[in-house]
């Protein structure tokens, strides 16, 4: 995860709905690897309700909603914390949930014995389910990057252990990477961790590029991939700018990289 900037900026909601990653969003089936980030040949889904969206009959992904944060956001914080090698305060998780609600989504199991009272806070009850718990969740933002491209980025992915190879993962980042094109997103991009096999087999399946390698970029020494998908065709050319440059002509290749 990258460092977070703490100003919002307004966001377009012009850009209609992709339908390759719609159709991934209303299936647990992971597609074919392609080189193609966003085929145009992709079947448009059944439209859903935009309360939940079922996956299996004890699995429901429902939007975040910020008028339940007071059970979610210990659930969500609780859930990320022990599956993420980045420990992260309370403030980013709600800089994140607070300005870009429309783009996370919580996966919610029912508990086993919904007699049972217990102390857990993943447990909670919802509307959807009112004995249920956090299982899965994905924190995403969408933001100009450096007077560039549109982008989208997936700041916190993760599943309980007890829960994987169910589709949760690729339902959830689909949902957010649809929620995300809705929003005119230009490109969409996240990093995980080198070592983290599935991860990268998730993403790139999903149409994500391996973009650069950062070396021990997280606080735990390890190397990172930033991966990008891009949404809309030449956005991988657009020159960018860091902010003490906007403005400012910025000439030959070897200086634009270095802030690309």
């Amino acid at each position: 995860m990258q460092p977070l900037e703490c100003s919002a900026l307004p966001v377009s909601h012009s850009q209609p709905p992709n339908p390759a990653i719609s159709a991934l969003a209303n299936s647990s089936n992971l597609p074919p690897t392609t080189t193609s980030p966003l085929p145009n040949n992709h079947p448009t889904p059944p439209a859903q309700g935009a309360d939940s969206f079922p996956l299996c009959a004890s699995i429901t992904i429902i939007p975040y909603s910020p008028a339940d944060e007071d059970t979610h956001l210990p659930a969500i914080q609780a859930l990320i914390s022990g599956d993420l090698s980045e420990p992260y305060s309370i403030y980013c998780y709600r800089y994140f949930l607070h300005q870009w609600p429309d783009l996370c989504f919580l996966a919610l199991a029912d508990s086993p014995d919904t007699n049972t009272t217990t102390s857990d806070s993943s447990t909670l009850g919802t509307p959807q389910s009112p004995h249920s718990r956090i299982i899965g969740a994905i924190v995403s933002k969408l933001e100009p990057h450096r007077s560039g491209p549109l982008r989208g980025y997936i700041g916190m992915l993760a599943v309980s252990s007890s829960h994987r190879s169910q589709g949760i993962a690729t339902k959830l980042v689909s949902l957010s990477i649809d929620a995300m094109i809705r929003s005119g997103a230009d490109e969409i991009a996240l990093e995980t961790e080198v070592s983290n096999k599935a991860s990268l087999k998730l993403y790139e399946r999903l149409g994500f590029l391996r973009s650069k390698r950062l070396y021990r970029y997280y606080l735990n020494g390890s190397s990172a991939f930033r991966l990008v998908l891009y949404v809309k065709t030449g956005v991988a050319g657009m020159r960018t700018f860091p902010p003490m440059m906007q403005g400012a002509d910025v000439e030959g290749e070897e200086e634009e990289e270095m802030y690309s």
